[in-house]
């Protein structure tokens, strides 16, 4: 097995251009039935656009996202039904995967791999194993459900990011249940910092804020 993490470091030839990845395409073959299937998860609606020569383009937004994904008629000539493993991220997987449920979407049950890549695997294929990682490692925990076509979705649970992974000058919650688990973790952190020193800490403002900080940048977390 071979494993890289980038550390964040400057490299040559490093882009120097910012590039937000907005948007992302997904074949569909009915747009009207695809619309209500996102609009009943709760998506944004930003767009319907349609055009005299047949071109139509619907944008919707997930929750807390910088990305949205957009469908339509003359978009894509890929086939419908072949996205697949498309990313949602969530800081609490359980309730994501209830919520959904809740909509009347046909989801798995939490898991995580029990193989390398079991995640990418259709449900029934093997690999997986029920229920959330092992005191939810970050990264680790896992729900799919597809949309009318089988265009696949996949959510994973991060509660701590890998060094790199977000910018360092820049700390940010997408939507108040993602702070408020954040201020769970850190409440527990912080209650075991007590234990430790044996007396309250006055400056558990500062200590929140410092691990909350830490957690999602993977820097090391205070003691």
């Amino acid at each position: 097995m071979s494993t890289e993490i980038n550390n964040g470091s400057d490299t040559d030839g490093a882009a120097k251009v910012n590039m937000g990845l907005e948007a992302v395409v997904i074949p569909v073959s009915d747009v009207n039935r695809s619309k209500r299937f996102y609009q009943n998860l709760g998506w944004r609606l930003d767009a319907d656009f349609a055009f005299d020569n047949g071109f139509r383009v619907v944008q919707f937004t997930p929750p807390g996202s910088e990305c949205s994904v957009q469908f339509g008629t003359k978009i894509t000539s890929a086939v419908p039904g072949s996205a697949q493993g498309s990313y949602l991220v969530v800081s609490d997987v359980v309730a994501a995967q209830a919520e959904l449920d809740a909509h009347g979407v046909e989801i798995s049950e939490v898991f995580h791999a029990g193989t390398p890549g079991a995640q990418f695997k259709p449900a029934g294929a093997g690999g997986r194993v029920d229920g959330p990682a092992l005191d939810h490692a970050s990264y680790g925990s896992f729900a799919t459900f597809n949309d009318p076509d089988g265009n696949g979705w996949l959510l994973q649970e991060v509660t701590k990011r890998l060094p790199g992974r977000s910018e360092a000058a820049t700390t940010t919650f997408t939507a108040p249940g993602e702070l408020a688990d954040a201020l769970r973790r850190a409440e527990a952190a912080h209650a075991q910092h007590e234990a430790e020193i044996g007396h309250p800490d006055k400056n558990w403002p500062d200590w929140y804020a410092n691990y909350m900080t830490a957690e999602q940048h993977g820097a090391e977390l205070p003691k």
